[in-house]
């Protein structure tokens, strides 16, 4: 079943759901009646990666500020497109305050957040742009800026001559096809680089991104030293790479740069095999998102794009308190880990 099919198969599921909704003419939001406690959910792209444990995190922190409830759902496996529609149809029908979504797909998504919007249940888009203007707010990174600083410093690196690679993640995903635009309309400029390879997707696991990184660096016969500098968009490529670049003995020969942090990443950067990660603040994100929801909910203006910022870190940089403080959030206090 392709994309357009599957999405037209879900609206419907969805719409079907929502005429069961009840709603109170008298409000503009489901379950922003007068009185009523909020309940707003939380839908990441995926619960596996140290990312959305810090998204999940930042979003409990919100949640006690603002005294609302939010319910934590998303798929397993970031390649789950269905599964994401699915839990988001599911939270329309049930008649939730609002929703705050990490889409998966820019397009796939638009249905079941159509969905929402005719239910008068509003959405908080939030790490990855979606292909709809009818979300209230966008809370993410400027994944354009981002990619461009992962490209200056790598160019920086390398000293501004050789041969690149750039692992993609996957199609459809808006944030980290920004980075990857960003990262080569920089290294494209400089005219000492070449791009040896920019097509390849590792795809949303560190196994599949491992297998595609290895056989990419064996592709350009890296152990020769044909490549001077490699770029991963998100933590499992990241990851992937490493084990490839690691296994095929070319770590530290080959210059680096890295999309977010995870205590691994985080080794390997200490260590030498990472030249540098590019990091979000995926607690703010989440954080910056529920309250953003809370106010809309309750009559506030809300600013249509909130940007929560990224930079490089380097291995100088690591005891930074500033730094420590985005890539080591305190888990345990809020999700009791």
């Amino acid at each position: 079943m392709n994309l357009h099919v599957l999405s037209c198969a879900l609206v419907a599921a969805v719409l079907a759901a929502c005429s069961k909704t009840s709603s109170d003419p008298t409000t503009t939001d489901a379950g922003a009646q007068r009185g009523a406690r909020l309940r707003i959910a939380v839908v990441p792209k995926g619960t596996t990666h140290e990312f959305w444990k810090s998204v999940h995190a930042g979003a409990v922190k919100a949640s006690r500020e603002v005294d609302v409830d939010i319910v934590w759902k998303g798929p397993l496996r970031e390649d789950d497109l269905k599964s994401q529609v699915d839990v988001v149809s599911s939270f329309v029908a049930q008649g939730v305050s609002g929703v705050v979504l990490a889409p998966l797909n820019a397009a796939a998504l638009k249905a079941p957040v159509h969905a929402a919007t005719l239910a008068k249940i509003p959405v908080v888009v939030f790490d990855s742009d979606l292909a709809s203007d009818e979300h209230v707010s966008f809370v993410a990174t400027d994944n354009l800026a981002a990619g461009r600083l992962a490209g200056e410093h790598l160019v920086k690196a390398i000293g501004g001559q050789g041969s690149v690679v750039v692992l993609r993640y996957q199609e459809g995903s808006a944030s980290t096809q920004d980075r990857e635009r960003g990262f080569l309309d920089v290294v494209r400029a400089a005219p000492g680089i070449t791009v040896a390879s920019e097509n390849q997707h590792g795809g949303a696991t560190t196994e599949t991104a491992f297998e595609k990184s290895e056989s990419l660096l064996l592709a350009h016969k890296a152990a020769e030293g044909t490549i001077a500098g490699v770029f991963t968009p998100n933590e499992s490529t990241t990851f992937g790479m490493l084990q490839a670049l690691r296994k095929t003995n070319v770590a530290r020969k080959v210059k680096f740069v890295g999309f977010d942090a995870s205590e691994k990443l985080l080794g390997a950067l200490r260590e030498g095999d990472i030249e540098a990660l590019v990091v979000q603040n995926p607690f703010d994100m989440g954080y910056v998102a529920v309250k953003t929801m809370a106010a809309h909910l309750r009559g506030e203006k809300v600013e249509r794009r909130i940007d929560t910022g990224a930079r490089v870190v380097t291995k100088e940089d690591l005891d930074d308190p500033a730094v420590q403080e985005i890539v080591r959030p305190d888990l345990g206090r809020w999700l009791g880990e």
